[in-house]
């Protein structure tokens, strides 16, 4: 049964037709990728499942109080809030009484605030909730609850408004390119996270790995027309070739017939007879779809490369830090012809500082930094060029050069050049401003190409890029002479791309890996493997404990002294933990009593635990 259907939808952005006569359903706990190029109207559709935009035409039919939760690109909040009091605008029962519960411990001089916090949990069982809320602050590095919104960086937002879209747990969940902004380990924990979930998932992400571990159902938009595939994204690929053959196939047979049809038509005397009416009639749809064209736009990329001479770029014994948080510590390396390296590590350990550090737009501590006479770097930043708003796509351009040279001596227009990029016609003379997301990134991507480096440097490219842009841009890639670096959290991206790592760790320690990202976590995983054979050998017994036991009939005199004294012991263990729990019901218990009563009830319930179990184990011979 379906929780959502989409029925006869239609959406236009000016003159253009996004889609029409769109209709599709979506059943309980389905899981589904959307994939379409950039400007096709992925996030237009996504904001009205949603429910935040209209369509012009059709509806959109969701179950009775369905849930919906809805991650945008670029989340917003109210100004002037701490982290703590947007979760607690969150309409979620549990979590409101989870996060009361964290504030009363935060402060303890509210004994009945503290008295309670630990009531209301009691009654709606929040402590499952309380250890999940925890683990995704906790996994999404949002640790300061009472930190301003205000004072987040964009990757905090979005971080943010994932957590809080996880926590309050909705029945239908729609995702905008989700893994923008999550290091790798985010993103390897959020993947389980919505693989195991048992809500309903509709999600735009350019994350190839991510979308073929959680998507079984994939949905394409192209050219207006919506096409369903049941299957992860390696079956979507391998249909969707299928499909345009097929399409190509028909369309060859239509043309074949349509100059068939032509020349009886030519031929036809003007007096019809209701047989030959019915042909003119059909030969109308014969030659609309022999017309057709399958549309396979592809971007090409045909950039002109400097030569690049024998010294490229060294690093020796560089240090950086940040007051008391060091980046890099004595680090060195030399760059060699066809150097392509991936940079991984969690976020905010320096990767981007290490980027502008040898592009010099950022100073070293120490050590020293050595470029080549020919190296000319291409900088892709994370946060993109800083493009006027007011400008016309071909005005960005033909700011750079009006002939822009490409490789073999040939040489093209800023007009073809956005051609090939898929900026075509009047979109040329389009606004900035009115481009997506995905556009904008595209077009800051051409004017770097337009540099001709020889030594490419790329801060997190495959932010908002579609997937077949992405293919386009790995395949130009693949056939680089030059040096490449590459900052990204796009596994597939990194496996396809590069043969080596420079492993952030934290604290100033880079790791240097002979590999891609891949072979890197199969080699954390042999690692872990080692390290717990190792732990279970240090855990084996002791030589004297490892003598055979006794076949055991009755208790020793000591051991009935003991389990005597265990009996005992348990009963005022529990007697005590029952006058506890009393006192925290009292309201005139103070919040420092509280406090002593919470250390001493853990200390109780540890060894009433370890009693228990000893006391268990001689039962057993109790005659």
């Amino acid at each position: 049964m379906n929780i959502l259907s989409v029925e006869q939808l239609k959406k236009s952005f000016g003159e253009r037709v996004l889609f029409e006569g769109m209709t599709f359903g979506l059943a309980e706990r389905e899981k589904v990728a959307l994939v379409a190029r950039n400007g096709t109207g992925k996030t237009s559709l996504l904001r009205i499942l949603a429910g935040e935009e209209m369509p012009d035409d059709g509806r959109v039919v969701t179950r009775k109080g369905l849930r919906v939760g809805y991650l945008k690109q670029e989340p917003h909040f109210p100004p002037g809030v701490e982290v703590m009091e947007w979760l607690l605008t969150l309409d979620h029962p549990l979590l409101k009484a989870v996060i009361r519960y964290k504030e009363a411990i935060a402060n303890p001089e509210d004994g009945d605030e503290m008295t309670n916090s630990l009531a209301e949990m009691d009654r709606l069982n929040g402590w499952d909730t309380e250890s999940r809320l925890t683990a995704i602050l906790d996994k999404l590095d949002l640790k300061d609850i009472h930190a301003q919104v205000d004072t987040l960086s964009g990757g905090q937002r979005k971080r943010l408004a994932l957590a809080g879209l996880l926590l309050t747990e909705p029945d239908f969940l729609i995702l905008d390119e989700p893994t923008n902004h999550l290091d790798l380990d985010m993103i390897e924990w959020l993947e389980e996270w919505l693989r195991e979930a048992s809500f309903a998932l509709l999600m735009v992400t350019h994350d190839r790995y991510f979308l073929e571990a959680i998507c079984q159902t994939i949905y394409e938009l192209d050219e207006g027309e919506l096409y369903k595939y049941d299957g992860n994204y390696s079956y979507y690929l391998e249909k969707k070739e299928e499909r345009i053959q097929t399409q190509r196939s028909n369309i060859e047979k239509a043309k074949n017939i349509y100059r068939r049809e032509l020349e009886w038509i030519r031929s036809t005397p003007q007096a019809r007879t209701t047989k030959s009416k019915s042909r003119i009639d059909s030969f109308s749809e014969v030659k609309k779809q022999a017309h057709q064209q399958v549309q396979n736009k592809q971007v090409e990329i045909d950039v002109k490369m400097e030569r690049l001479g024998s010294k490229i770029l060294e690093l020796h014994n560089v240090k950086k830090s940040y007051d008391d948080l060091p980046i890099l510590n004595k680090f060195s390396y030399t760059f060699k012809r066809g150097d392509r390296i991936g940079m991984v590590g969690k976020n905010g350990v320096g990767k981007s500082t290490f980027l502008r550090m040898i592009t010099q737009v950022e100073e070293i501590d120490a050590g020293k930094i050595i470029t080549g006479e020919t190296v000319r770097f291409g900088f892709y930043r994370q946060d993109g060029m800083q493009m006027s708003e007011d400008k016309r796509v071909i005005e960005v351009i033909k700011e750079i050069a009006e002939v822009i040279p490409l490789a073999k001596g040939k040489s093209m227009t800023a007009s073809q050049l956005l051609e090939r990029f898929l900026f075509e016609g009047d979109q040329q003379y389009t606004f900035v401003s009115k481009l997506s997301g995905g556009e904008k990134r595209r077009l800051y991507l051409l004017t770097i190409l337009m540099s001709n480096p020889n030594f490419l440097i790329l801060d997190e490219p495959t932010n908002d890029l579609d997937i077949l842009t992405l293919n386009v841009l790995e395949d130009f890639l693949l056939d680089f002479q030059g040096c490449l670096v590459i900052v990204s959290h796009d596994r597939y991206f990194l496996d396809k791309l590069t043969n080596h790592l420079f492993v952030f760790k934290g604290n100033g320690e880079v790791k240097d890996f002979n590999g891609n990202y891949l072979e890197y976590r199969m080699d954390l995983k042999i690692e872990e493997e080692k390290k717990k054979e190792a732990r279970k050998l240090y855990a084996e017994p002791t030589v004297k404990d490892a003598r055979p036991k006794r076949e055991k009939t009755k208790l020793s005199y000591k051991e009935e002294r003991e389990f005597e004294a265990l009996t005992e012991e348990i009963e005022q263990l529990e007697n005590r933990k029952a006058e506890i729990a009393g006192i925290f019901e009292s309201p005139d218990v103070d919040a420092s009593e509280i406090e002593k009563l919470s250390i001493e009830m853990n200390q109780i319930t540890e060894r009433l635990d370890e009693a228990e179990m000893r006391w268990l184990e001689l039962s057993e011979y109790v005659e």
